[in-house]
Parts: C-alpha cells; structure tokens; sequence
C-alpha cells in the first residue's frame, strides 16, 4: 500500500490508442494511494477515501512524490558492440549523414564491429545500458536487429535480445531489421541481399521465435518501397507485422507503402509533406482505415541537427503519436526517455500531457505491451515512476536538465 502520493498520473479507464486531442487528456488524482498484490496494481485511489482495512498491508510514503507510469520506449537498437563518437566529429566538421554512410561509417561500421564481437558481449554491454535505463524510468522496451547484415550476425543479435528478455524484469520486444542497409558485397546486388533476408534470415528467426516485428529502413541509398513491401510481406508470413522507418531523410513513398502494409507504426517522419500528413490522418481517403501509431524520434533529429518532426500538425489532424528514444550509437546515443519527453515539449510543441502519454501507453501500443504497461491501471504490472517533489506535472519537462526521479518500481519492488 503506496499513501501519501502527491499526485497519481496516467490514469486510464477507457482503454484504446489515445489520438488527436485525446492525447492531451492525463488523469490524475491528488493526495492518492496505490496499492499493489503480486507485481501488480490493484487498487488506488484519494487518501480522503482510504479504508485501512485489516492493517496487515505493509505501508510505503510516498511522501508527496507524483507516481507515473514508466516509460514505454518502442524504439531503440540498444544491442550495439561500440560507440561511434569519431561520426559526431565528423558531423561537426561538416560531413553529411550520407557522406559518412559512403565512405563505410553509418551502419555499416557498427555491423562490422558487431560481426566481430562475442555473443556474451554484446549481452554483457547492452545488459549495462539497460539497467541504467531502468533507472531512468523505461519500463518496457523494443530492440531491434539490424547491425548483423548477415545471417549470422542477424541471429546473434536477435538472440542476445532473447537473452535479454530472459535476464530483465520488464517487457522486452524484438524487431527483425536486418533489412538496415545493403552490405559493401551486395551494394551492386540488391536482389541477392534480399534474397538472403527473404530466404534465408526470416525461416532461421522463424525457427527459433526470435523476433516479434520486422522492420525496414525504407530512405534513399537503403531500401526502396517496392523493396521493403517484398520484405515484410515475407515476414507476414513468419507472422512479423512492420514496425518501419521511412521519411527520416526524404519523402520517396514509404507512408503510402507503409499504410498499405498495415503497419503497426511508422517511426521518424522527420520530412512530411502536407498530403502524408493527410495520409497519415486517414483523411486523404475516406474509410482508409490505418489505425497505426507515428512514432517520433526528437532526440535523432537533435543529434543530427535535422527539422524536428511536426509533432502539432499531426496532432491537429488526429493522428495517433508515440515517442521514443531511437537509442543508437549512430544517430541518437541516448535511452533517456526523459530527455525525449522534455524535447518533445520544448522542440515540437506538445503539451506536457501530451508527451507523457505518447511515451506511456501509446509507446505500449506501438510494440504491443499495452495490456501490461502503459498507464495506471488496474491488472497492469506496477512498473512506476516516483518523482521528488515537484509543483507540477509541466515541471518534468520544463526542468530538462534536472534528474528529478527519485525512485522505480518494476513489478511493484524498488529497483537501484
């Protein structure tokens, strides 16, 4: 029994992916109590109300802190084998993002770093970053694949990830990429790399139920629409829905093709035009029906110093956005899921209610935990953030550069 919480946050009774205006609705009770039976929440309430019932319950003060939901960040490639700080100086001396794809950096450096380091590395490293994200408040998470580019590095990541699920106390989901970019042997030949992932990686995944979603980084100089429609329809059939990148740096048809394909999100959308924006309300067509989620990535679009994503105008048009890090050596070198809620705010104008659901329970739905994780309900797992004292729930984001969490509950034990 948790009394004495300032303010209980993130309340949610009318289950569903939260869109448009909706997204600004965060229900709170103050001066609350929570009570939690098996790792799991089981009742809350006003303290105004509180029975104590037959005394037996052991008793936690919350001592005024505000009690949220933990993060749900449903986008990251946390399994990496090196960080890539020698790409950041290059940055600051004026290479592009492309420049330093083309002269063997980018992704393919990482993948070449991967394909050399152990299994129990790269689980000891990513095992590392994660425990001090737990900290930082994720509850639950998504890693994908994507630095292997071969089968076997491929399977070596995705098993790492499965390890991980194994080793954490919270939910972990794995995202098929090996479709991330076309190995230096297959920059001529496409259809053989392809025809790899196709015929190769995705039955050795399916064999061993490695993955969760498949995902493919559909830009210029990676993978075309018609190429990433060959992939996850192949993946469909190992029973992988998308989880895509597209319109991180050009706007080359991935929405139309990532709707077709009834992705459970799009992530990124850093470049959007007005009739994507259209698409990806659903109201370009009447009755077009997609219900995905446009997952936003500020913190790669700071790291990159690219335009931020038009976070207002898809709200505007009732489209349904989570956030997430993109944590990556490459592009984004930070899990801190509040940073991302505290940029959102300041860089794309979403109301501090807005972020804070976007990175709770619409993070859940974009990897599909939201049954577990994701807001405070009843039956959920009791995986919460304690903040220290704050005066307001728009003090989290305002106060950017402030840790201003005190503790996390993971299935309803403190973690440290």
């Amino acid at each position: 029994m948790i009394i004495n919480i300032g303010r209980l946050a993130g309340l949610d009774e009318n289950p569903g992916i939260l869109r448009g205006p909706s997204l600004a609705a965060l229900p709170v009770i103050e001066n609350a109590w929570l009570s939690v039976e098996d790792g799991r929440i089981k009742d809350y309430g006003s303290m105004q109300q509180l029975q104590t019932g037959n005394g037996q319950q052991a008793l936690i003060d919350a001592r005024n802190a505000t009690v949220l939901p933990a993060w749900c960040d449903s986008h990251t490639h946390l399994v990496f084998a090196a960080s890539r700080e020698e790409e950041f100086v290059d940055k600051l001396r004026g290479m592009t993002y492309a420049e330093i794809a083309a002269k063997g950096g980018g992704i393919l450096n990482s993948a070449a770093k991967l394909n050399k380091a152990s299994e129990k590395e790269l689980f000891n490293s990513a095992m590392a970053r994660l425990q001090e994200l737990i900290l930082l408040g994720t509850g639950a998470i998504e890693i994908k694949s994507g630095y292997g580019l071969t089968l076997e590095g491929e399977l070596k990541m995705l098993r790492v990830i499965q390890r991980i699920k194994q080793a954490v106390p919270i939910p972990v989901k794995a995202t098929f990429l090996g479709a991330h970019a076309f190995p230096e042997i297959y920059k001529q030949d496409h259809e053989g790399y392809i025809s790899l992932i196709i015929n190769e990686m995705l039955p050795n995944i399916a064999k061993e139920g490695l993955a969760d979603f498949i995902d493919v980084f559909c830009e210029q100089g990676f993978f075309s629409p018609a190429e990433m429609i060959r992939i996850c329809e192949a993946g469909a059939k190992h029973g992988l829905q998308p989880k895509l990148h597209v319109n991180q740096l050009n706007s080359i048809g991935a929405i139309e093709a990532g709707i077709a394909l009834n992705a459970l999100s799009l992530d990124h959308l850093e470049t959007l035009t007005e009739a994507e924006i259209a698409l990806l309300s659903g109201s370009a067509v009447a009755g077009s029906g997609w219900q995905g989620l446009c997952t936003l990535l500020p913190t790669a679009a700071y790291f990159l110093r690219m335009q931020f994503q038009p976070a207002r105008k898809l709200l505007e048009r009732g489209c349904a956005v989570a956030l997430a890090s993109d944590f990556n050596p490459g592009s984004s070198p930070s899990g801190n899921m509040n940073t991302v809620v505290s940029m959102s705010c300041i860089q794309m104008k979403m109301l501090p209610e807005e972020a804070i659901n976007a990175a709770t329970i619409n993070g859940a739905y974009a990897m599909q935990v939201q049954h577990e994780c994701g807001s405070i309900t009843r039956g959920k797992k009791a995986n919460l953030i304690f903040t220290k004292p704050i005066p307001s729930i728009a003090y989290l984001p305002y106060a950017f550069g402030a840790n201003l969490i005190d503790k996390v509950m993971i299935n309803g034990a403190f973690v440290s």
